[in-house]
């Protein structure tokens, strides 16, 4: 840094201030600055101004590596908004969410400084809830449904709600028997959104139709449509993902069934290309962007020492033309 303020003609100081983007520097002086750091190829040491400040810039994020849609889009939108505020991200994608692979990512980023952790887990079923994510610094966990362990921080768009809107909109149509292909336990999501089908059904005075887990892939879906063709089919099904959406129709068509003349259909995410299914899809959108930005906004506020709680997400019920009046 020295060396960028003696090519520049500036004080040690003035180099730091253009670092910072310190708003009282002129704009000539900045441009001379930037060339100097241009011409020496010059890059701060941020272990050394870790020391010196106690703050890395620098956000740790656990995930299990999935590339589902939810899970994936969930990552890139926390490293999009950490980016935005300032912060670089870590990232350590573990095979498993156990206990001691969850605690020794910890250790490892505690190591290394981070300011805080984001950990993307929806596979972490409720046995784990919390526990394993407590860490010294801040921690936000994305999860639907979990209970915060002390320092932790839930982020989580209202699966339930989501499930719930679908199923009313089932209901609303005049369908009484809604049917429902669930994610795998011990998932998380999968298990608000089978509460949430339950718990509207029941205010509707309904009695819960069949129940198929899948594996959120369309094979999975496909393998649980034919299950239920057998058992025998409801007039609607609601699906807790798009992806497993596409096997059911698949499967709908290839045992001669229509969607919605037959069966009525709702997905679960408005993943890109679910308007492009035959019939569109109607279904459930979660606003992942937004829940990249409340991870960040919460951990931004536990540093500050603000309360880091936020409510739910609300997700947002998309009709097309997979569904049908009965």
């Amino acid at each position: 840094m020295h060396d960028v303020a003696r090519l520049a003609g500036v004080s040690h100081m003035t180099v730091s201030r253009v670092l910072n983007n310190h708003p009282s520097v002129a704009e000539s002086t900045r441009a001379k600055v930037q060339a100097a750091i241009d011409e020496l190829g010059y890059r701060r040491n941020v272990a050394a101004r870790t020391l010196v400040t106690r703050r890395s810039d620098t956000i740790g994020v656990i995930t299990s590596g999935s590339s589902l849609y939810g899970p994936s889009t969930t990552l890139i939108a926390v490293e999009r908004a950490a980016r935005e505020a300032g912060y670089f991200v870590s990232v350590a994608s573990l095979e498993s969410i156990e206990t001691s692979a969850v605690t020794g990512a910890i250790g490892h980023f505690v190591d290394q400084g981070v300011d805080g952790i984001v950990a993307i887990a929806p596979e972490a079923g409720p046995a784990h809830l919390a526990e394993p994510f407590r860490a010294q610094v801040p921690v936000v966990l994305v999860a639907a449904g979990a209970e915060p362990a002390a320092g932790v921080r839930i982020a989580s768009v209202d699966q339930e709600l989501g499930a719930r809107l679908a199923t009313r909109h089932l209901v609303e149509l005049g369908h009484t028997r809604i049917g429902h292909v669930a994610g795998p336990d011990p998932w998380f999501d999968a298990t608000a959104r089978v509460r949430g089908w339950r718990r509207e059904l029941k205010e509707s005075r309904l009695r819960p139709g069949p129940v198929v887990a899948g594996d959120w892939t369309a094979e999975g879906g496909a393998a649980a449509a034919r299950v239920m063709i057998r058992k025998g089919l409801p007039s609607a099904l609601f699906v807790a993902n798009d992806l497993m959406a596409l096997g059911v129709i698949r499967a709908l068509h290839d045992a001669g069934l229509s969607v919605p003349q037959d069966v009525s259909v709702v997905g679960f995410d408005d993943a890109p290309g679910s308007a492009y299914f035959v019939p569109g899809l109607t279904t459930v959108r979660q606003d992942l962007e937004a829940l990249g930005a409340q991870c960040i906004e919460m951990l931004l506020d536990a540093l500050g020492g603000a309360p880091a709680d936020r409510p739910p997400i609300e997700p947002e019920l998309v009709i097309r033309e997979s569904t049908a009046r009965l």
